[in-house]
């Protein structure tokens, strides 16, 4: 998402830097270039009027105009715009001394309520919260029955009482449970439709008017654009929405919605789905977003991701094997997948300062990883600690084995070496740094 308007800016944003001098004329240009990119995007129209106009009254101030690099002081006023887009950021649910505290997800049929119920109870429990999932959807089928599989897989307790016929009454049974059995959170999942309709709005005001939320989320499907920014305009409007989920956003959507919504509704956005696991939600950072449109990356991001996806111990050891030379390929295994675990291999691109733009998604062989385990699995546990015993019986048994070719084993194979040379050197200089840290101080006085 937003990867066709990031690179659409930074080419703009670009042209800028390789200019001598900036004029208000060579700016503007530049900002109807943006403007564009913008409105391509899905932007809502009067958003981008208003962003352009305040961009060009701070870009074309002679005191940017004059300074020593203008390119660079424009492309801060761009960024700080962007952010102001997102208004005061809230991460996260609000503070609240009450227990259980209520959560209320609303939106539209198909936005992804019950998938992010379940990873938001999921995201509270890793955070040390006791979340209590019920599902007050009756007319949807088998809805209460997806969010109770959802629930074990994501080792949560789904509420199923006794009375399924009235959401009302589900809801404040979950309540009461939540508090007798010390539960601290109470995730209510609600009905949805295709549009907006009296019906669907009533029963979730009757819901909201008996649990007394502390947070009421409208979850937003990215992938619509405007329409997502439309209907959580009329769920505030009627019900009173405090925070903004965007769903999908690891999709292809073109980011309208996420420049919009804060501006049009008024409500932070609070969390983002950004993949299909029951781990991939995340809170909305907007100045992590920003940086990685403009082509800056998101370092801390990517630092987060790393420590999800394995643990201390692992990697101290993992560093450890690199350095005497002892690093296999059931090591190579292990970082493949860890590099998985981390989320889609173009998100992860993208974090990475400067090289998102460079890499675009499309070039991006997601499948690569995929196949380099199914080779590393294809071959005996010898084969793996000791790859000089590949000849070339089995290098074609392991080609069929996993589905791949010789080529593709020979590829991995010599992959592997030279990634062997290159740690076995660095595991060298590391040693020689290190013995003359301790015996440094002598050398003058031997000379």
């Amino acid at each position: 998402m937003l990867q066709t308007l990031g690179s659409r800016v930074q080419e703009v944003l670009g042209s800028l830097r390789r200019e001598v001098r900036l004029t208000p004329q060579i700016v503007e240009r530049a900002l109807r270039d943006i403007r564009l990119a913008l409105l391509e995007a899905d932007v809502n129209f009067k958003v981008v009027k208003a962003f352009v106009d305040r961009v060009r009254d701070r870009a074309t101030d002679r005191v940017v105009l004059d300074s020593l690099t203008p390119a660079q002081q424009v492309v801060g006023v761009v960024r700080d715009e962007l952010l102001g887009l997102f208004g005061t950021p809230r991460e996260g649910l609000s503070k609240t001394s009450g227990r259980p505290q209520v959560v209320l997800l609303v939106g539209l049929q198909g936005c992804g309520k019950t998938t992010t119920t379940a990873k938001l109870g999921r995201r509270l429990a890793r955070e040390g919260r006791h979340p209590l999932l019920v599902s007050t959807d009756v007319r949807r089928p088998a809805a209460i029955e997806q969010l109770a599989v959802l629930a074990r897989d994501a080792g949560l307790r789904a509420h199923e009482p006794a009375s399924a016929a009235d959401p009302v009454a589900r809801a404040t049974s979950a309540v009461s449970e939540a508090g007798r059995l010390g539960f601290d959170v109470v995730l209510i999942d609600t009905a949805g439709r295709l549009h907006i309709d009296q019906d669907l709005m009533q029963e979730i005001v009757a819901i909201r008017d008996a649990a007394d939320p502390s947070d009421v989320l409208f979850v937003a499907d990215a992938m619509t654009g405007q329409d997502a920014v439309r209907s959580a305009g009329e769920f505030h409007h009627r019900v009173g929405v405090s925070g903004v989920v965007l769903s999908k956003m690891d999709g292809d959507a073109r980011g309208g919605a996420a420049l919009s919504v804060v501006s049009v509704v008024g409500v932070p956005i609070v969390f983002a789905g950004t993949g299909e696991r029951l781990d991939d939600l995340e809170p909305f950072r907007p100045d992590r977003l920003v940086s990685r449109l403009l082509g800056m990356g998101d370092i801390l991001g990517l630092v987060e991701r790393a420590e999800q996806a394995v643990a201390g111990g692992e990697a101290a050891e993992m560093a450890r094997r690199a350095r005497r030379n002892e690093f296999t390929l059931d090591d190579l295994r292990e970082q493949v997948r860890t590099v998985g675990r981390m989320g889609p291999l173009d998100q992860v691109l993208g974090m990475i300062p400067g090289l998102g733009a460079r890499v675009p998604a499309a070039d991006v062989d997601v499948g690569q990883l995929t196949r380099t385990v199914a080779i590393i699995d294809s071959m005996t546990a010898r084969e793996r600690r000791n790859p000089a015993v590949m000849n070339g019986s089995r290098r074609r048994r392991v080609a069929r084995g996993s589905g791949t070719t010789v080529q593709d084993v020979n590829r991995l194979l010599r992959q592997f070496t030279e990634m062997r040379k290159v740690l076995k050197v660095a595991g060298a200089a590391r040693r020689r740094t290190q013995k003359g840290k301790r015996g440094g101080m002598a050398w003058p006085a031997m000379r």
